[in-house]
């Protein structure tokens, strides 16, 4: 395990699959895509890609009652990532326990090169997702819980709540700013913001 994706964090996610609450799943060293190697398509069931802002901790946070202040201090990096979600039940007609019981539909993922410690304002941080260099998908930070940072503490304390937290060097996937889109063989995704280093999947 080398961290946890939050899920159906922006209005856009929800309204996709009519799920009105966050969930959770883990991320897996398995399911971490470099940026010089393909994804095989072949090994999913109902690929979907999107856009999202990522963070890696440098502390451990644990806890119901963790601070604002403690959770934005414990970010050690800020990334771009493009999240592959898969299910094997489909999409269609997911429900929240579907979900939950499905890992959060958490396939695989790819980050951005990193920016040292927490990027400020990313609210407004406004993230542009392309497939084979056409524009497909965009959105800012802030539809993601208002902010992202409030992605990470409404994971913490849900895992508070199972006596369990976060560790330093985990990353989170806070969730995307878009709803998702359907991934393809052959394409190259890319998503891009003002400040942060693209990240970029390619598709065999």
């Amino acid at each position: 395990m080398i961290g946890h994706k939050v899920g159906l964090t922006s209005a856009a996610m929800q309204e996709q699959f009519g799920i009105d609450q966050p969930d959770s799943g883990l991320l897996l060293d398995y399911m971490a895509v470099a940026g010089d190697r393909k994804l095989r398509l072949c090994d999913l069931v109902a690929p979907r890609v999107e856009g999202e802002l990522a963070f890696r901790l440098g502390a451990d946070l644990s806890g119901t009652d963790v601070s604002d202040k403690a959770i934005r201090e414990a970010v050690a990096d800020t990334f771009l990532a493009l999240e592959v979600i898969d299910s094997r039940y489909g999409f269609e007609g997911l429900t929240l326990a579907d979900s939950v019981a499905d890992n959060a539909a958490c396939g695989r993922f790819t980050l951005g090169t990193a920016v040292p410690g927490l990027t400020p304002e990313l609210g407004g941080e406004h993230l542009t997702l392309t497939v084979d260099g056409a524009v497909a998908a965009s959105g800012f930070g802030r539809a993601i819980l208002g902010d992202p940072i409030r992605s990470v503490a409404w994971l913490v304390h849900r895992l508070a709540v199972f006596g369990t937290g976060l560790r330093a060097g985990d990353i989170v996937l806070a969730g995307a700013v878009h709803a998702s889109l359907p991934l393809g063989a052959g394409q190259t995704v890319t998503v891009s913001s003002p400040r942060l280093p693209q990240a970029v999947l390619h598709v065999a």
